[in-house]
């Protein structure tokens, strides 16, 4: 075994209604004057009442920055940083999707002005502290509660990540009755987003570990066993509580042990076609796992027991993993999510565009069991189209 540090968000508080506990959770942290970082639907939907109302008992003011657009730029978090500076903002609640709960992270450390965000980008550039933080997902995928690192949008299709243990939430609050309004589709897509965390942070070349190890395979047999549930009975508080854990933990897992080439390959999608990140990682997915099978296919065995635990599988690892793939094509079919890239309206001739993008991934691509060319990208997305 080799030497690993592992890093975790100390306390998790799970349970449907749980958010309406955000005042005594935020008293227990010190907060007088909380800023909560959202978007206009949590609003419209009154997901945020619960949590109000108990910062108001716990006589916290609250002001609400809900301005937090999908692949949040820069001029948001800038914004957002100006209001809470205003405010006096003393404590920071993320409280919606991975891009609110992203925005919240670097909010705490900006907010006391030490560092420019340019400053940050890259890995371990935090120099100071933050203020206390805690985050509340609305969406069972991205792990952003869960993680160190922050997206931000710098240009029309390209994006920086700050990446920092600081950025590690104090508290997280799991509540499955704010995914009971979500749609299937976003259920879906998020919902594999998050196995694709898992599965990379499984089969990942750089930092693997016992720990890791541990929570990637939990989350995949939550989401594996709910995933279905989940979509095509929204209002299934259980198998909505799985989904918003198995993410919770596959964000642990690839916190510690880093995705690879089906978010290098995944990020060109989103960045020129606006696809959504789970439904980008979705198409490109099963592909990538065949492509990897040279590298990776005793592991993905493993995996595939896990998800597919009523299935007679191949000895063979190799065919396991095709087994596998072929799963979640049928998988996003049978969640009624695309899964070729035509589907998409993308264009063929854009294929050399897209692998070109792809392999400057590079902070990803290391960490991939097998070396991807430029070549490989490009047939990788030949067979996703």
């Amino acid at each position: 075994m080799s030497d690993f540090l592992f890093s975790a968000v100390s306390d998790v508080l799970l349970g449907p209604g749980t958010s309406s506990q955000v005042g005594d959770m935020a008293a227990g942290m010190g907060i007088q004057r909380a800023l909560i970082v959202t978007d206009p639907g949590i609003i419209e939907f009154g997901l945020l009442d619960g949590a109000t109302e108990n910062l108001k008992q716990n006589n916290i003011s609250c002001h609400i920055y809900s301005d937090v657009v999908a692949d949040p730029p820069e001029s948001v978090v800038m914004d957002a940083v100006r209001i809470a500076q205003e405010f006096g903002c003393d404590g920071v609640i993320g409280f919606g999707g991975g891009s609110s709960m992203d925005v919240a992270k670097l909010l705490a450390v900006l907010i006391k002005g030490k560092q420019a965000l340019a400053d940050i980008y890259g890995i371990d550039q935090i120099t100071g502290g933050r203020l206390p933080l805690m985050q509340v997902p609305t969406t069972a995928g991205t792990g952003s509660e869960a993680t160190m690192v922050s997206i931000i949008t710098t240009g029309e299709t390209t994006k920086a990540g700050v990446v920092s243990r600081t950025l590690l939430a104090d508290k997280i609050i799991l509540d499955a009755s704010l995914t009971i309004g979500l749609p299937p589709a976003i259920t879906a897509a998020t919902g594999i987003d998050a196995m694709v965390h898992a599965i990379e942070a499984f089969t990942t070349k750089s930092k693997k570990n016992p720990l890791s190890d541990m929570l990637a395979c939990e989350a995949l047999r939550l989401m594996a066993d709910n995933i279905e549930i989940a979509v095509k009975q929204g209002d299934n508080l259980k198998a909505r509580s799985a989904m918003l854990l198995g993410a919770m933990l596959a964000g642990q897992a690839f916190a510690n042990a880093p995705v690879a080439a089906v978010h290098a390959l995944a990020y060109p999608l989103g960045g020129n076609y606006h696809i959504p990140h789970g439904l980008s990682n979705s198409l490109v997915l099963p592909h990538v796992l065949r492509f990897n099978a040279s590298h990776a296919s005793e592991l993905y065995a493993r995996l595939a027991a896990i998800i597919l635990p009523d299935q007679q599988l191949p000895d063979d690892s190799v065919a396991t993993t095709e087994l596998l793939a072929d799963h979640f094509l049928v998988l996003a079919d049978d969640l009624g999510l695309p899964n070729t890239l035509r589907q998409m309206n993308i264009e063929e001739g854009d294929l050399p565009m897209l692998a070109g993008q792809a392999v400057l991934q590079q902070r990803l691509l290391v960490n991939n069991p097998r070396e991807v060319s430029l070549e490989d990208a490009l047939a990788i997305y030949s067979q996703a189209f």
